[in-house]
């Protein structure tokens, strides 16, 4: 009797725990041979959007604008890829994706194609009149120098982070986001900008340079103050002036209306905080991200995937477009933030896991279709009704950074 207690008390548990950890394994196994197939055929749509570009120069010039097409970015309306420039916010996530592509396999085969897809977004590192050097240049040369030490990376990356402190406002003590809408506002700070502190971070770790640091916990610190509510749901956008530091406005541009929450600016801000904490060691930075979270999974209108709508206010919930996006970026937080918060580790990495299932079972592209990109039904703006219920590179590229954390935890490895 005593041995049959002993096996079901212990063995039947190892057994359990054991099927458990082959199924997370297999869910990242599948995903990452899904992708290598999937971001191969990618390739081969991408060759043949920049082959098909019109001849006439003219046309062409028209197309391009700010230079060379250099990654892609989503589907058109009549299922064509877009691509776009260096210049776009977007241009540094498909790289990334192929960087990631090579941490998890070590194929020299992908190393290659990063390195390819890199190097087009260096002219970036001086480009001034953008905030979104973070998702460009770190998302990219980033990830490439992580894994490859390359001293010319290095150099790239800290030109970009002493580009964008260029835009700091001292006396508001923030970094300006956006130079366009100068008749709506004047010095316009979007959550989205939280993102783009892990480069000046990171600048600050390699240049000893202290000014990287002090100019990126000034923008967490007045960010925390000014973009909040009560709930500690997020507004988009807060319009400040530089002279008086005050603010102007608090406004949406992506979100359903000022007041709502957009809930990819919500997952921005569960990530950009948890990094913050990660990279000061200061508590505020870490309850931020804590009671971020909460907000996000305590809320109503959260589906019970944990796929959200584009806005949690959106009035035709649940008649309403999910954003995949902002649960890929929301479950790649919640597996650093796991490592943070002890005593809520394991509703982290539940809620986590539960986003990446759901994702891996019923928002994945079909192989060999959808033009390469990994997941659907993303949104990237219903106010401005482009990119609604469409493939994104960013949801793509934070969805393969939350299953490799996956595989680090699951693993005992080091994140970062």
């Amino acid at each position: 009797m005593r041995k049959h207690l002993f096996l079901y008390l212990f063995i039947f548990p190892l057994i359990f725990s054991c099927k458990s950890q082959a199924q997370n394994d297999n869910i990242i196994n599948s995903d990452f041979a899904f992708a290598d197939k999937q971001l191969t055929y990618a390739i081969s749509e991408i060759e043949k959007a920049i082959a098909n570009e019109p001849v006439n120069e003219k046309e062409r010039r028209e197309k391009r604008k700010q230079g060379p097409l250099v990654s892609p970015r989503s589907i058109d309306e009549n299922g064509n890829l877009i691509m776009v420039t260096s210049r776009d916010w977007t241009s540094g996530f498909f790289p990334g994706e192929l960087w990631y592509m090579y941490e998890y396999t070590q194929d020299e085969k992908w190393k290659t194609l990063a390195q390819e897809f890199t190097v087009p977004i260096e002219q970036e590192k001086t480009n001034g009149i953008t905030h979104d050097m973070g998702f460009k240049v770190y998302c990219s040369f980033g990830n490439g120098y992580r894994l490859t030490k390359d001293e010319q990376y290095k150099d790239v990356l800290l030109q970009s982070a002493y580009t964008l402190i260029t835009r700091y406002k001292p006396n508001a003590k923030i970094i300006r986001s956006w130079d366009h809408n100068k008749d709506k506002w004047q010095s316009p700070v979007i959550i989205d900008n939280m993102m783009n502190l892990e480069l000046l971070f990171w600048a600050f770790k390699e240049s000893k340079d202290s000014l990287f640091y002090n100019i990126a916990v000034n923008h967490a610190t007045t960010t925390m103050k000014n973009h909040f509510r009560d709930d500690y749901s997020s507004y988009h956008v807060v319009d400040y002036d530089t002279i008086t530091g005050n603010v102007l406005a608090k406004h949406t541009h992506q979100g359903y209306s000022h007041q709502s929450a957009w809930a990819r600016g919500q997952a921005w801000a569960v990530y950009g905080y948890t990094m913050c904490y990660r990279e000061t060691g200061k508590s505020e930075f870490l309850e931020q991200a804590k009671h971020v979270a909460n907000y996000i999974f305590t809320h109503p209108n959260l589906p019970q995937d944990l796929i959200p709508y584009w806005d949690y206010d959106a009035p035709e919930i649940p008649n309403e477009p999910r954003d995949v996006s902002a649960a890929t970026v929301t479950a790649s937080a919640l597996y650093e933030l796991s490592l943070y918060d002890k005593e809520n580790s394991g509703k982290y990495l539940n809620w986590a896991n539960t986003i990446i299932d759901n994702l891996s079972n019923n928002y994945l592209a079909k192989e060999g279709n959808d033009r390469g990109f990994l997941l659907l039904h993303s949104t990237g703006s219903k106010p401005g009704k482009f990119e609604v219920d469409k493939p994104l590179s960013y949801a793509d590229y934070y969805f393969l950074e939350a299953l490799l954390r996956k595989q680090k935890l699951e693993q005992s490895k080091p994140l970062f």
